[in-house]
């Protein structure tokens, strides 16, 4: 934001130097990048933060000079002469666009003279960097940089039927703006139309066909609300950013709309002549009613550190616009001036009484009081998951969010909806939201090869964007899910193994389900599904040599994707502690032979189920395959089960009718057969 020293100087008498000035603005919260010298003015260039549109004009800065300083704040009237005639005769106002642009006013000057700007407006113009175009023109940029409200100036005999029609643009339409360019607009766009076609981009440009010329006589001002978001996605979609749209995509003050409506009319009259018609169209809705918010005197030393006399407090609060609506020796309440929609709740507050307090008072001992706190669960999820991957001798990954169209297509598990496309992309080529965060690890893990690193175990944890259904045509936003990756070149079962040591981490009681998955980014039979307690979990597998093409990897690799939720839902964070056996454990091997079609984890969970509260752990040790000796398609499993009671030594007649009871029920449910 460029302020004119001079220019600050007719609404806050200052008798300090801009040096001082912009030390003190920089201690309240505005950064201060130059200053220049323009003619014999200066450009002070401050920093204002997003969250203060009311400091994006020279009323704002003078308002915070007048308060830090101290000094008396002197506005200027904005009480234009009007004519007889009403407004209403001369043109009409719809808004058929109301969640996009919330309230619109216009008003209606005739008979002026366009023609070049005065000295002092050019030189007030030219030290902020905006060059003089006529009287009418330079008077909407002046009130823009005088209160932060854009403005735009119409020919009012250039629009057709005398009517402004607030609405969204048309698939495919298209507007030729004043700097010359054509543009094609889209539905959501807010444009301004007259009743043939679009006059201007609402918020953001006008357009050329209507634009003040030498022969204007007639003029419609307008001054009106957009929604911040809309003018946001309009300015970056066409690549078209204005001072208007800057101060737009943040907020404007709902109370100083007609203000600077009245103001810049007031100038108009003075500098190019005319009659102003009676009255005002304002179409809308009308400014929300502010509640009052309460501060505790006693939460100054407890949140700074330091006393503030409460009638200082007061005189703080009053001093920044706030309106006090009552008092006592324990609290204040007071209303939020309508130009300052930042303040909402009582810390707010305690912060502006700091600022302008000044936070070089506060001394750089002093004690607060403090609280303990604790880490959320979520965080004591995501610190287990990751030590056990680090353990696991993974190394994080940090990809972005957006991805080519291609990476985006080669892979997603868990929508079939259309992603999200950016306007602008982050990256070359780069512009739709992932659905999966496994394609850029397999990107990571292709530069990684072509860099012939040694060592590509790659795991992340990220949001993922997946569309609703009908989210695109109803604009409404994605559902975003926390998801980990893996991407290794370790083969499957290696892969299971350590997310089963994420399980054990979080909870040794979870057991991991394998379901049938087929997709074609696998390889065929190296693929499934994951559950925990019939939550679907994620997914699992190989990578087919397909897809280890189109990512130009060169070795084997398997990726895992699964659902940080479902990890959040079954964590025991709380440790646990289990006496330890002092009995020694006793050990069994066992030999099954069974299908090819039948998975380790079935058998597994059916070892577990027959074996009971003496199993101690269960253990894979090897798969063998004989077509002579087992039989085609016939696969031998070798386990080893320990053994352990809490009370006793279970004796060899007690453990081989453990295992027994393991044979038995593998050959019910899985047709086995005992290998000796």
């Amino acid at each position: 934001m460029l302020v004119s020293f001079n220019w600050l100087k007719d609404y806050v008498p200052l008798d300090v130097p801009a040096e001082e000035l912009t030390r003190r603005l920089m201690l309240a919260g505005l950064n201060h990048e130059e200053t220049k010298t323009v003619g014999n003015d200066l450009a002070i260039d401050l920093e204002v933060t997003s969250n203060r549109p009311d400091c994006l004009g020279h009323i704002g800065i003078a308002r915070e000079a007048a308060v830090l300083f101290g000094r008396p704040l002197k506005l200027p009237a904005a009480e234009p002469k009007q004519a007889s005639q009403a407004v209403e005769q001369l043109a009409r106002v719809r808004i058929d666009c109301p969640e996009i642009c919330p309230r619109y006013t216009a008003r209606v000057i005739r008979g002026v003279r366009v023609r070049p700007s005065p000295a002092w407006l050019a030189a007030r113009l030219a030290a902020i960097g905006i060059p003089a175009i006529n009287n009418v023109v330079d008077a909407t940029n002046y009130v823009l940089m005088e209160c932060g409200q854009p403005l735009h100036a119409f020919d009012l005999a250039k629009l057709a039927g005398q009517e402004i029609i607030v609405r969204e643009a048309s698939r495919g339409e298209k507007f030729a703006a004043i700097n010359h360019k054509t543009y094609d607009l889209e539905p959501g766009m807010c444009v301004i139309a007259d009743r043939d076609r679009a006059v201007a981009i609402g918020g953001v440009m006008g357009g050329a066909e209507s634009e003040v010329s030498d022969g204007t006589t007639e003029l419609l001002i307008e001054s009106a609300e957009f929604d911040p978001m809309s003018i946001r996605r309009t300015a970056r979609r066409l690549n078209l950013h204005s001072d208007s749209s800057y101060r737009f995509e943040r907020g404007v003050d709902p109370d100083g709309i007609d203000w600077a409506s009245r103001r810049v009319c007031q100038l108009i009259l003075e500098l190019a002549g005319g009659e102003l018609a009676a009255g005002v169209i304002d179409v809308g809705r009308t400014p929300a009613h502010r509640p009052p918010i309460v501060l505790r005197f006693d939460q100054m030393p407890r949140i700074l550190g330091i006393e503030i006399a409460p009638a200082e407090v007061r005189r703080i609060l009053a001093a920044l616009g706030l309106q006090e609506t009552h008092t006592d020796s324990m609290t204040v309440a007071a209303i939020a001036p309508s130009w300052r929609r930042d303040l909402t709740r009582e810390i707010d507050l305690v912060e502006e009484v700091a600022r302008i307090h000044g936070y070089d008072a506060i001394p750089e001992d002093v004690s607060v009081p403090m609280a303990s706190s604790h880490r959320r669960s979520e965080d004591r999820v995501m610190s287990r998951v990751r030590e056990a991957l680090l353990s696991a001798g993974l190394d994080e990954a940090m990809t972005i969010s957006v991805v080519e169209p291609a990476v985006s297509e080669a892979f997603s598990p868990w929508t079939n909806a259309a992603p999200l496309v950016l306007s602008t992309p982050i990256l070359r080529r780069a512009d739709r939201l992932r659905r999966s965060l496994i394609p850029s690890l397999l990107v990571a893990r292709r530069t990684n090869e072509a860099l012939a690193n040694p060592w590509i175990e790659l795991f992340e944890t990220a949001r993922v964007y997946l569309p609703q259904a009908g989210s695109l045509a109803s604009n409404s936003l994605p559902k975003e899910e926390q998801m980990l990756a893996i991407a290794s070149g370790r083969d499957f079962l290696a892969v299971k193994g350590i997310l089963e040591l994420v399980l054990q981490r979080l909870n040794p009681r979870a057991a991991l389900e394998v379901v049938d998955y087929r997709h074609e980014f696998f390889a065929a039979g190296r693929a499934c599904e994951l559950r925990i307690g019939g939550d679907r979990f994620g997914f699992l597998g190989e990578i087919g040599a397909a897809a280890r093409q189109q990512f130009e990897l060169r070795s084997s690799t398997t990726v895992a994707e699964v659902r940080i939720a479902v990890l959040e839902k079954i964590a025991v964070l709380v440790p646990q502690a289990v006496e330890l056996s002092p009995y020694p454990a006793v050990e069994r091997d066992v030999n099954l032979v069974v299908a090819e079609s039948v998975r380790w984890a079935d058998v597994a969970a059916s070892v577990e189920s027959a074996a009971g509260d003496d199993l101690e752990r269960l253990t894979y040790k090897d798969t063998y395959r004989d077509a002579q000796r087992l039989g085609p398609d016939r696969k031998s499993l070798l386990m080893t089960l320990t053994l352990r009671r809490p009370d006793r030594t279970l004796t060899s007649a007690e453990a081989d009718a453990v295992r027994d009871a393991v044979v038995a029920t593998c050959v019910a449910k899985h047709g086995a057969q005992l290998r000796t």
